[in-house]
């Protein structure tokens, strides 16, 4: 084995400067002699070539960017002649590398330089690595060869063995740069050049690699477009001759232009619309602002623009529907009838548009459940004769659900308004917003807040959807909004409507309404006929006052439908012949026994109002009014305990009340003989019973003061007596609300004597008739007529309490 040896040999040669050109040992180039420094090297070579000592020499030097390089590579001119383009050139085969050193003279007009022929053996045979080396560049060589289709070059470079003669055939790569190239040329360990250039080959293979895969993806793209391109047409054509066969429009944007101006729309409805449609004739199949212009222009042109059903105007007709479907409601019924005849006399005098506006209504019907609110909805609309649309509100948290989506969201809609108009076919229906009251707000905005604009009067005749984008009137449509608590409308909300209260029905309404419309409903459902099963009067009457305490009739209307299940029940197994009349005396073994017995049907001792110290209050909850009592009691002196207690999940107001009350006997204890000398050392604990319920409200006042009143006279509350009012520090009796609602629970409950502010005597008017009659009403202003009404007389007081006789009032 011989080691790798380098041979110095000193040259004189004259300069071929090569400009930015790289020529490599072992590579066969054509110069053109046209040019004067090519040609000068050559005639000088040949000038200096001795006859019989070989082929003129010259020396190939890069010039890069004006500046020569350092090494250069001796070359032999082969052949001098025409090159293939008819030009003069010579053929010049490169040797080896020379260094060039400094210049020297010569004959002709080249430069000649001193140079020294750098000649580089290989060691034989070659060591494993650079063994490897070869044969990992011929496999890369070969690789990229034939990438290239250059399969005659893949056989000349698998036939080169010389590790040096590998290396500079690299030089032939067009990939490589004149700076690589030159780094090739400088390099004289022959090792070093192959590893250059096996590195440059694999970076130039994967970059190649890169360039392929990412040019298969485009191909593959173009192609799956151009081919989904000749299908689409392909498939615009076969539509196109379906359409001519059957004389529909050839283009889609066609039939939607046709399609509006066919359509009766409103002007500015209609500008809109034709604007939109130019957007589609302009936009591309694959856009998808396409898709949503068809949406929009078709929820455009399904809504009923110009369509309105005609008021019925037969006032007399109207309101024999409203009594013919509700019994009482006096107040919404008068309302209804006072908008039809006023929609009357203004259609007679030509008034039906003043302002753009048309007489809509906004009415608020307030009350407990179960009383008919929504019912009354469609009573409303047969009535007038309108279309009927309900929209639930009840727990809509987002305000794009009242004024629609923008278009540009992804299944964008439009509002529950457009929807409710679009559902009706008519610009007049009756738009029910049922549970207006349970509308939330969170983040994604406020619903109330949307509806100010749609319930508005003033406002409502140029709604403006988000998704519809164009004015919508609505002060045709009849607005009716159910709510079971007032405070929890908004108070600017409220301000839009007209509010009318249902407070609940007397016992009397709710057996006519169960005689006439529950009992029909539900022997229907039951599977019976009307005369199968009858339920007498008293059977009813005994339903209302003692099984369902309410105030309205849901909980009857399940009462009866459980009776009559029952008994067809009983029918089917055969322990019960039909026909059949339910009487009071069958409810017990039909349904069980009554879940509310007045206190008044209670033995005298078992009630609540037995003990000094328990006084009956009334109430207004969410399901109506209410009969609430009030306990308080006194501690003994001997425990230390002092001040007031109040218990019964009471609020603010309530807890105030009871200071109030308290305070006033403190100061009118002499006036009133009551010992309350003796509280100073003894607590005062008021409790409201059914602890779970919140209460909360100042009408408990004169109630809380009656109570302790009792507790320190020794003097028992009547039983039948009730009462309602606030209370001063100077024992004013102040008005309170709701007036309606209790008395109604009054009559229920069985009181008979109702303890009511003189101020609310006003309020009296609005109470049944029926219910006035069984209950005696006294207005008072002072909280001392209040303790004369309703505390028994002295003979009547408790005994001792707590091992103490406290005297009672003269």
């Amino acid at each position: 084995m011989t080691n790798e040896s380098q041979v110095f040999t000193p040259v004189d040669l004259p300069v071929l400067p090569l400009d930015d050109e790289v020529v490599l040992p072992g590579m066969v180039v054509p110069l053109d002699l046209s040019d004067t420094e090519v040609r000068a090297a050559v005639e000088a070579a040949q000038a200096a070539a001795r006859p019989g000592g070989g082929k003129p020499q010259v020396l190939l030097v890069p010039r890069i960017d004006g500046t020569y390089t350092g090494t250069g590579v001796l070359g032999t001119v082969e052949q001098v002649g025409r090159l293939s383009d008819g030009d003069p050139g010579a053929l010049i085969r490169a040797r080896d590398r020379v260094r060039i050193g400094a210049g020297t003279s010569g004959p002709g007009r080249a430069l000649w330089v001193e140079g020294t022929v750098l000649e580089t053996a290989a060691p034989d045979p070659l060591p494993g690595s650079a063994a490897e080396l070869v044969k990992e560049y011929k496999a890369l060589a070969t690789s990229w060869l034939k990438k290239r289709g250059a399969w005659q070059v893949v056989d000349r470079v698998q036939q080169i063995d010389d590790v040096s003669a590998l290396a500079d055939n690299s030089g032939y790569s067009p990939f490589l740069t004149t700076g690589q190239k030159v780094q090739l040329l400088e390099t004289v360990d022959p090792v070093a050049r192959l590893k250059l250039a096996i590195q440059w080959l694999s970076e130039h293979l994967a970059e190649q690699d890169v360039a392929e895969s990412i040019a298969k993806d485009v191909q593959d793209g173009v192609d799956k477009q151009q081919r989904e391109f000749l299908l689409r047409r392909q498939l615009d054509a076969v539509r196109k001759e379906l359409s001519e066969l059957n004389g529909d429009p050839d283009d889609e944007s066609d039939d939607y232009r046709a399609r509006v101006e066919a359509a009766d729309l409103p002007e500015h409805v209609r500008e809109a619309a034709l604007k939109e449609v130019e957007k589609l004739e302009r936009s591309s199949d694959q856009s998808p602002e396409g898709s949503w212009i068809r949406t929009w222009l078709d929820t455009v042109l399904e809504l009923p623009w110009t369509e309105r059903t005609e008021d019925a105007y037969d006032i007399r007709g109207a309101r024999e529907v409203l009594d013919a479907e509700h019994a009482g409601l006096a107040d919404v019924k008068e309302r209804i009838t006072e908008y039809l005849a006023v929609r009357k006399r203004r259609a007679d005098r030509g008034l039906g548009v003043v302002g753009g506006r048309r007489g809509g209504a906004v009415l608020a019907l307030v009350g407990p459940p179960g009383v008919g609110k929504t019912s009354l909805g469609e009573s409303v609309a047969h009535a007038m004769g309108r279309k009927f649309v309900r929209v639930a509100l009840g727990g809509v948290r987002d305000e794009a659900e009242i004024r629609g989506h923008r278009r540009t969201y992804v299944g964008a809609l439009p509002g529950r308004i457009v929807r409710a108009i679009k559902e009706a076919g008519s610009m007049n229906p009756v738009v029910l917003l049922d549970e207006i009251d349970k509308v939330g707000s969170d983040f994604r905005g406020d619903p109330a807040a949307a509806l100010l604009e749609v319930l508005d009067p003033a406002q409502n005749h140029t709604f403006r959807d988000h998704y519809l984008e164009v004015e919508l009137d609505l002060s045709d449509v009849v607005f009716l909004a159910t709510a079971n608590v007032l405070e929890a409308i908004p108070e600017a909300l409220l301000d839009r409507m007209e509010l009318v209260r249902l407070d609940g029905y007397t016992e009397d309404e709710k057996v006519v309404i169960a005689r006439d419309h529950l009992l029909p409903r539900q022997l229907e459902r039951a599977g019976l006929e009307k005369d199968e099963v009858a339920l007498e009067e008293s059977a009813l009457r005994k339903l209302a006052g003692e099984y369902t305490r309410e105030a309205g009739v849901r909980n009857l209307e399940r009462s009866v439908a459980r009776l009559l299940r029952k008994v067809a029940a009983q029918h089917e197994l055969g322990d019960r012949e039909l026909p059949f009349a339910v009487t009071d005396a069958d409810l017990r073994g039909l349904i069980g026994r009554p879940h509310h017995v007045p206190e008044s049907a209670q033995d005298p001792a078992e009630r609540r109002t037995a003990v000094p110290g328990v006084a009956t209050g009334l109430a207004v909850t969410g399901a109506g009014g209410d009969v609430l009592f009030v306990e308080a009691s006194l501690a003994d002196p001997e425990t230390g305990a002092s001040g007031l207690t109040l218990t019964g999940q009471l609020g603010d107001v309530m807890k105030e009340s009871a200071q109030i009350a308290l305070s006033f006997l403190r100061s009118h204890g002499a006036e009133l003989e009551l010992p309350v000398a003796d509280l100073k050392d003894r607590g005062v604990h008021i409790h409201f019973p059914a602890g779970a319920v919140p209460k909360d409200g100042p009408s408990a006042g004169i109630t809380l003061t009656t109570a302790l009143a009792s507790l320190l006279s020794g003097r028992l509350v009547r039983t039948d007596v009730a009462m309602t009012g606030e209370v001063s520090l100077t024992g004013r009796v102040l008005p309170i609300g709701g007036l309606k609602q209790k008395l109604l629970a009054a009559h229920r409950a069985g009181i008979t004597t109702v303890v009511i502010p003189q101020r609310n005597e006003a309020d009296l008017d609005d109470v049944p008739a029926e219910v006035l009659e069984k209950l005696d009403v006294h207005p008072v202003t002072d909280v001392r007529q209040v303790l004369e009404i309703a505390l028994s007389p002295a003979s009547a007081r408790t005994g001792d309490r707590a091992g103490e006789k406290i005297p009672a009032a003269a």
